[in-house]
């Protein structure tokens, strides 16, 4: 093996809800880059939240990267929103009575409310999509080292990533676990949990919702789990420049504030996490190996490559909304969910084919224009034709 692709590589896939359908598209641009009987490029999987799903997905099928890619591919390219929560009318209104309830009476409910909406399909897409038996035949085989799930505990407040692997120790750090176990379906409806949106999960003794809450360091689990070299996708436009303020005449809409809020839990974790990383890098590369060996600092560079999307999602959501079923476009109207300052919610929410198929090909046109930065990064030749698809 060339002393390039010597290197364990990590991938990171980081959470967003329904935007997760983009990393599908970097996944199947990278897997016709390779050559068709290439082996999976990345032994350390870890995903967040719907990144997470992606992850587990992968990794149950790594020994067969490409048709893994591919069987992901064309279960985002066929989804609906009733496989991923309840949306008839029934449900819907159970849900908000259970809200209302505690409201009306002053908090005499004994029932605590769980969510706003009912993710129980998402649990039966799950059994049929993956192989979790899978992920530890992949370990056993060598055609994986490790895959990991990020949750966040409710009632420790800790980041909690599960891992799966041979031998390898877990971590403890400020705020942030590794946790070696077995992954099964209980972890990604955990890591999936969007807090009030879907319900949180009981593993063990603690409740979990979604993994990008509290997650200030999301590429670490990668590094401990002995990651050389980092791809992340990312759900979100790489912000290069602070936006303009304008003048803002309207008050806020609550899918204006959510969508905010959403942002900060998925997106800004990761953004503040590669700034620091690249901090250490410009840092350490200042500093002689011999004085690295001299106070035995264990830090080392990480060399890191982001491919995230070109254009903001919530413009392609946009386009869409009207394939959200008539009780969500009726409940996300009122939030004001369906205008154009509101449709980052909508984004996060819309696990429909037709936004889905979108966001596939803005990932896969995003990776090929990155191709050789991609193959250069994976160790390949840049300058060797492209694979042909299946």
């Amino acid at each position: 093996m060339p002393e390039s692709r010597s290197a364990l590589v990590g991938l990171i896939m980081s959470g967003g809800g329904a935007r997760a359908a983009y990393q599908v598209g970097v996944l199947r641009a990278i897997a016709k880059m390779l050559p068709a009987n290439a082996p999976n490029p990345f032994p350390i999987i870890c995903g967040t939240s719907a990144g997470g799903i992606n992850a587990a997905s992968l990794a149950a099928g790594s020994g067969h990267f490409r048709k893994s890619v591919c069987k992901l591919e064309y279960v985002w390219k066929n989804l609906t929103v009733d496989q991923v929560y309840h949306t008839d009318f029934r449900t819907m209104l159970r849900y908000f009575f259970h809200w209302l309830s505690p409201l009306l009476t002053g908090g005499l409910v004994r029932k605590n409310p769980r969510s706003f909406l009912d993710n129980s399909p998402l649990a039966k897409l799950l059994e049929h999509m993956i192989d979790f038996k899978g992920i530890q035949q992949n370990i056993d085989s060598g055609a994986l080292r490790a895959l990991s799930i990020t949750a966040s505990g409710y009632n420790s407040g800790q980041s909690v990533s599960f891992y799966q692997a041979n031998n390898l120790p877990g971590w403890n750090r400020a705020q942030r676990v590794g946790s070696s176990t077995k992954i099964d379906i209980h972890h990604l409806m955990a890591t999936s949990a969007i807090p009030f949106v879907f319900p949180a999960v009981q593993i063990h003794r603690e409740w979990f919702g979604d993994g990008s809450v509290r997650q200030v360091a999301p590429i670490s689990p990668a590094l401990h789990l002995g990651a050389q070299k980092v791809l992340v996708i990312g759900v979100s436009p790489a912000r290069e420049e602070p936006l303009e303020r304008l003048y803002a005449t309207d008050y806020p809409s609550l899918a204006q504030v959510a969508g905010h809020l959403m942002n900060s839990v998925f997106i800004d974790g990761m953004e503040v996490d590669l700034e620091r990383i690249a901090r250490v890098n410009r840092t350490l590369s200042f500093v002689p190996e011999e004085t690295k060996a001299q106070q035995g600092l264990m830090l080392r560079e990480v060399e890191i490559l982001v491919i995230s999307p070109s254009r903001p999602l919530e413009q392609l959501a946009s386009r869409h909304t009207g394939h959200f079923p008539w009780t969500m476009r009726f409940a996300l109207r009122g939030l004001g969910a369906l205008r154009r300052q509101g449709s980052v919610l909508a984004s996060y929410l819309l696990f429909h084919r037709r936004y889905s198929r979108d966001l596939i090909e803005l990932g896969y046109s995003d990776a090929m224009r990155r191709r050789e930065d991609i193959m250069r990064f994976l160790g390949y030749d840049p300058a060797a034709p492209n694979s042909t698809e299946d």
